[in-house]
């Protein structure tokens, strides 16, 4: 592939990021919960194409509703709503995903809409049963720093998210209803990218904000999309540019495509598909202004400056915050990593370190590789393991080491015999054996099993005296008598 000047070709892009929020449903009072068991029923629709706000039908709307659909819902009588139906009117917005967005806004250095009006977007793809998608604007105006300069953010906004496809056949698609209204953050910025690199770091620096709060982990959880056109040919909208690896490659073969474009006289934009190796292919039209239409069931949003305010005293720190603060404890990179994986854990960690201000990489290895073995040790779930050890369990372990009650080396062992079942102030009582005691067992053992190493004849000292003594005098005990 040739060496692109950006410049020279006139590239305009910018991105489009959608992230859901681990929230209630955002127009109902339902769980974001996917399933995976059996629905309890199913119904169908068509998709019928009906003029948007200003009297127009929107040409992407006329092309779907030109191919005679049939769209199949499955559902959950428990955890799926007549809201999910299109049976019932909206409920009020979550509050808690509002206040989430209205954070993430902050952090992006938006201005807040102080009234919005909801709207509904037209869906073409029969991913909601009403045909329509709810959104609001919450923020716009903003800027992300990165190495090439500010980058614009256009806007903030917060909508609801699709019904997620099962199957495809025929004319027939398939979708299951559970992820239908689970609250999505959209971001789009300027088209202020500058070359296929820009996008790739903006990209991940604003997934980096974006998931710095009460966001959704795992696959699928985050939709990135990108804008591309050079000079002379119009816009072009990618979808599925999630992979960071390919992200590059996607944005360069998609200007070589549209200079293929311009060279046979064509310069029609559209909406495409990312495919693995880079290459992207037709999906449908570029949907227009006329898809867009108020929501008549809700009232206006109102968002006011006491809800800004609550919201600045509340934002989330950024993992590369957080990674600096952990550097200045001396921890190594791989017990950051770990630490960092979880974003209640460094938040712990910090909490920890003032009540002990001693061996950061002992409290490091505590709330993170530790009960990390203990979890597969022992079998159990690691939302079970936390609350046998959680923070106030490991303050009071922690306590029990700086008042020298216990070793730095038994705080491993008294995690387990909590998990166990132990008490944990049984567990942290360490049996006061004399010296010359303890060597005349270490001695017997020895000479009952002879030719073992240090660490053997340590397990088998910990394992007759039940783990309760100083272990690192034992270890000296052991290390004496081998020498002689």
């Amino acid at each position: 592939m040739e060496e692109i000047d950006y410049s020279k070709i006139g590239l305009k892009a910018g991105l489009e990021i959608h992230q859901q929020l681990d929230t209630g449903k955002l127009f109902s009072r339902t769980p974001s919960l996917l399933r995976s068991d059996k629905p309890d029923y199913v119904v169908s629709r068509r998709l019928h194409a009906v003029a948007g706000e200003e009297g127009e039908i929107d040409s992407a709307v006329e092309h779907e509703a030109a191919l005679d659909k049939e769209f199949i819902y499955e559902g959950y009588d428990d955890t799926i709503s007549l809201v999910e139906l299109d049976e019932s009117p909206p409920q009020s917005l979550d509050q808690d995903a509002l206040e989430e967005t209205i954070k993430i806004a902050l952090l992006l250095n938006c201005e807040i809409y102080p009234v919005s009006q909801i709207m509904r977007k037209t869906v073409i793809d029969g991913s909601n049963t009403s045909g329509f998608q709810r959104t609001v604007l919450i923020g716009h105006d903003g800027f992300v720093e990165t190495s090439l300069g500010k980058v614009g953010i256009e806007s903030v906004a917060l909508e609801e998210d699709a019904a997620r496809i099962i199957s495809k056949d025929g004319k027939e698609t398939r979708y299951r209803l559970d992820r239908l209204g689970i609250p999505l953050v959209e971001v789009a910025t300027f088209p202020d990218l500058k070359n296929a690199e820009h996008v790739k770091e903006t990209a991940l620096k604003l997934g980096e904000i974006l998931r710095a709060g009460k966001a959704k982990r795992g696959i699928g959880t985050i939709r990135q999309d990108v804008n591309i056109s050079i000079k002379g040919h119009d816009r072009v909208e990618i979808k599925g540019f999630q992979d960071p690896k390919m992200m590059i490659k996607t944005v360069n073969l998609e200007i070589e495509r549209q200079q293929k474009d311009l060279k046979e006289k064509k310069k029609e934009g559209g909406v495409r598909n990312a495919l693995s190796d880079g290459i992207t292919e037709f999906l449908r039209p570029i949907p227009g202004r006329a898809r867009m239409y108020p929501e008549t069931d809700l009232e206006l949003l109102r968002i006011g400056r006491h809800d800004i305010n609550d919201a600045k005293r509340n934002l989330p720190k950024l993992k590369s915050e957080k990674r600096n603060e952990l550097k200045k404890f001396g921890l190594s990179e791989e017990l950051m990593n770990l630490i960092l994986a979880d974003g209640e854990m460094s938040e712990e960690f910090n909490i920890l370190m003032k009540v002990y201000d001693g061996n950061a990489d002992l409290v490091g290895k505590m709330v993170s590789l530790w009960r990390n073995e203990l979890t597969k040790k022992s079998g159990k779930k690691v939302e079970e393991v936390k609350q046998v050890l959680g923070e106030r369990e490991l303050e009071k372990i922690l306590e029990a080491v700086k008042s020298r009650d216990l070793e730095e080396g038994e705080v491993k062992r008294v995690m387990g015999d909590v998990l166990s079942g132990i008490e944990i102030e049984e567990a942290i009582k360490i049996e006061k054996v004399d010296d010359n005691e303890l060597e005349e067992k270490i001695r017997k053992l020895i000479k009952e099993k002879p030719g073992l190493r240090e660490n053997a004849y340590m397990g088998l000292v910990m394992k007759e005296m039940k783990g309760k003594i100083d272990s690192k005098k034992a270890m000296e005990l052991v290390k004496k008598v081998l020498e002689e």
